[in-house]
């Protein structure tokens, strides 16, 4: 396991949020990707998730192909859990290549794709 500071974690979401294709930039819109060290109890218990180090990231939102022309007024959100993710990793390299997995992971829930569809993308 390897133990990254908060700022490190982030630069390197930032990194992999800006290595996006610029076609799959543009459709992300009104969202919010932060950060959290763990999730909470009350995260756990809403998706089942037995164990903290079980829940790497979570999409709470619309799914833009169920949405209306209007966006909502909050923003969606993806949160990126640090601990979990460093937790599976041995090295800086394979926290950027679950980092960058997970947030493709997220961002294919936030386009309305369901785990199988992520399943064969190779993204879960």
């Amino acid at each position: 396991m390897i133990r990254l500071s908060e700022d490190e974690f982030e630069e390197m979401v930032v990194r992999c949020y800006e290595g996006l294709p610029e076609a799959l930039l543009g459709y992300l819109q009104n969202l919010d990707i932060v950060v959290e060290e763990w999730p909470s109890e009350e995260v756990l218990a809403d998706t089942g998730t037995g164990r903290a180090d079980g829940l790497l990231g979570l999409y709470m939102g619309v799914p833009r192909l169920e949405r209306g022309d209007d966006l909502p007024f909050l923003p969606d959100k993806i949160t990126l859990y640090q601990r979990p993710i460093e937790g599976i990793c041995g090295t800086r390299e394979e926290v950027a290549e679950e980092v960058r997995k997970t947030l493709l992971h997220e961002v294919g829930h936030y386009l309305g794709m369901d785990e199988e569809h992520l399943d064969r993308l190779g993204y879960s």
